[in-house]
């Protein structure tokens, strides 16, 4: 039976992980055989992939694999690999860090451990990267997927199984990624609309009952649990949420008034930012502000972790080929543009 993760939701409470069968079935797959590539998974902010790797990684134990997890953004380095001199060992570098940019460097320290934990014998490992890109320039990025490919492909020892998985919301780095064919690049989304309306009768149940419709929460959020704890946390308060997202994303009134054209466009449907004409320089702000999700993979099983959003849902702002990363994102900018 598999043992769920509880994981933080809203102060005080906690959940299961729940309904990402797909998903779950997906990393069983992997450590029956292995990954013959690092799995680098992409998808909006805040939509499950931390408590996805989180899952991933009891499911890993379970399977008898050495696992070492880094997450520098919860400043999480854990090497579960039953050798206490490189526990010790990480414990050390860690106190070492005072920043989650130091942290994040520490990435290298993962293929290092990776490779003494094969040298003193162990058979199967799991390596598990969430959220370092961001801490990361481009070409960085892709010198550590080229590390962990160098470790499956040209190992110093024999090994039965690796599995290798680096997760994040942070779009730049696909690019220069998949331009070197270097790792099986996977989408994820939010929560499908089943698995979201679990979540939201769960917290229903056990901390509010003035709760807005479940309705009218899909279509604010499109299923992002993390949404969905903010706008709990802000009584539900969706203007709250909406002028938080305009301040930290930076949707100034100068980078509307510089784009206003597409952006009108794109607030109704992202697709039209497709077009050949729309300024390269646009798109790249809008990934890097994780606004977009830009260039959608087809939605064929294999290339998405768990279930594919629609084709096209323009309700929630998803297009087929470019998608806003949630309606509330969307709002922001569709909200600076009236107020302008």
């Amino acid at each position: 039976m598999l043992k769920k993760v509880k994981l933080p939701f809203i102060p005080g409470l906690e959940v299961e992980f729940t309904n990402r069968e797909k998903g779950v079935k997906q990393i069983f797959e992997w450590g029956e055989r292995g990954t013959w590539q690092p799995v680098v998974v992409f998808g909006p902010e805040g939509c499950g992939k931390t408590s996805w790797l989180l899952q991933a990684v009891e499911i890993l134990k379970e399977m008898d694999y050495s696992v070492i997890y880094f997450n520098p953004l919860r400043r999480r380095f854990e090497a579960e690999v039953g050798v206490e001199s490189i526990k010790q060992r990480v414990l050390e570098r860690l106190r070492q860090v005072s920043t989650e940019h130091e942290f994040a460097r520490l990435v290298w320290l993962v293929i290092d451990i990776a490779v003494e934990v094969l040298r003193l014998g162990r058979k199967k490992l799991a390596i598990i990267v969430d959220d370092v890109f961001q801490y990361l320039n481009t070409r960085e990025a892709a010198v550590i997927v080229k590390g962990l490919l160098e470790l499956i492909e040209h190992p110093e020892e024999r090994y039965d199984r690796i599995v290798a998985i680096a997760a994040t919301s942070e779009g730049l780095s696909r690019t220069e990624i998949g331009r070197h064919r270097w790792a099986d690049i996977r989408a994820m989304w939010n929560m499908s609309r089943e698995g979201f309306e679990e979540l939201y009768e769960e917290l229903r149940k056990r901390v509010s009952s003035n709760m807005p419709s479940f309705d009218d929460v899909w279509r604010l959020t499109g299923g992002n649990p993390s949404l969905l704890s903010q706008l709990y946390q802000t009584n539900w308060n969706a203007d709250t949420v909406i002028h938080a997202l305009i301040e930290n994303k930076g949707i100034t009134p100068s980078f509307i008034n510089k784009w206003r054209k597409w952006l009108e466009e794109a607030v109704s449907n992202p697709d039209t930012l497709w077009t050949p004409d729309t300024p390269q320089e646009l798109v790249n702000e809008l990934i890097e502000k994780n606004l977009i999700v830009y260039h959608m993979h087809k939605r064929l099983e294999l290339r998405w972790i768990d279930t594919p959003p629609p084709e096209r849902d323009l309700e929630l702002g998803i297009g087929k080929h470019i998608a806003w990363q949630t309606p509330l994102y969307r709002e922001a900018v569709k909200r600076v543009i009236k107020e302008l």
